[in-house]
């Protein structure tokens, strides 16, 4: 379904959330809102925020971004801080989540504006044409044809040599994996499909979707022996394989 365009400063409406709570690709994210960052902390320390960060640095000559599941909008709001040129497109399925998201970037409202949508039906404006795209742990929420979906539907509004921010949960190829990261991400699943209704239940291959539509890796960083990883793909256009760096 196609979410309302409102802006971070107006009131938000229930009928959009009551009616996206039906929807059956929709978790609800709405309950976990208020206390998004001290779970995070409690669980996994800083190490979330510092891989939704680690290629900032990046992202200063970015100047239209299209950010997707941000959820409390920490990361939106520190994007806006650092790059006053940036204007910053925010979508999310949590009425919620928008709500926290606009309040944490209150003092820049001016350049952002918030949409209430199920990113599985929704489509982004046909007349922009965002340099930036950016999912914090939001990729895990969907499989990999939902994946493959959204990027073809991103395709007709990325500016040339677009940037794809990425952090995500990852199951590395060694003993950590299979005995530590593998459980963990089986948990972590079952819990949030206990209390968001998640219909996911494990990590798409988001890497196969995205070269399909012409990104190309071009930096890679992990964390945590590799359960976290940050990227940064860019837009080539037409799919050349993947090349990565570590950061």
């Amino acid at each position: 379904m196609m979410g309302k365009s409102i802006h971070a400063t107006r009131p938000l409406s229930a009928d959009i959330s009551a009616s996206l709570s039906n929807s059956p690709t929709v978790p609800n994210f709405d309950r976990l809102a208020r206390i998004y960052r001290w779970l995070e902390y409690l669980t996994f320390g800083p190490f979330l925020w510092r891989c939704r960060t680690h290629f900032l640095p990046q992202l200063l000559q970015c100047r239209n971004a299209l950010i997707l599941g941000d959820g409390d909008g920490r990361f939106t709001a520190r994007l806006l801080h650092l790059n006053p040129q940036i204007r910053a497109h925010a979508v999310d399925g949590s009425l919620r989540m928008i709500e926290a998201l606009g309040q944490a970037a209150a003092p820049h409202r001016n350049r952002l504006t918030t949409q209430i949508a199920d990113l599985n039906y929704w489509s982004p404006p046909q007349s922009e044409r965002y340099d930036l795209i950016v999912t914090h742990f939001f990729l895990d929420c969907l499989t990999t044809a939902e994946v493959a979906a959204l990027a073809s539907r991103l395709r007709p509004v990325l500016a040339p040599k677009a940037c794809w921010l990425i952090s995500d949960f990852a199951v590395p190829q060694s003993a950590f994996g299979r005995l530590i990261a593998a459980p963990l991400v089986a948990l972590l699943y079952r819990a949030f499909r206990a209390i968001t209704g998640l219909h996911s239940q494990s990590l798409p291959e988001y890497a196969k979707a995205l070269t399909d539509s012409g990104w190309v890796l071009d930096r890679e960083a992990l964390h945590l022996r590799g359960l976290l990883v940050s990227q940064l793909w860019r837009y080539e256009e037409s799919p050349q394989g993947l090349r990565s760096s570590t950061g």
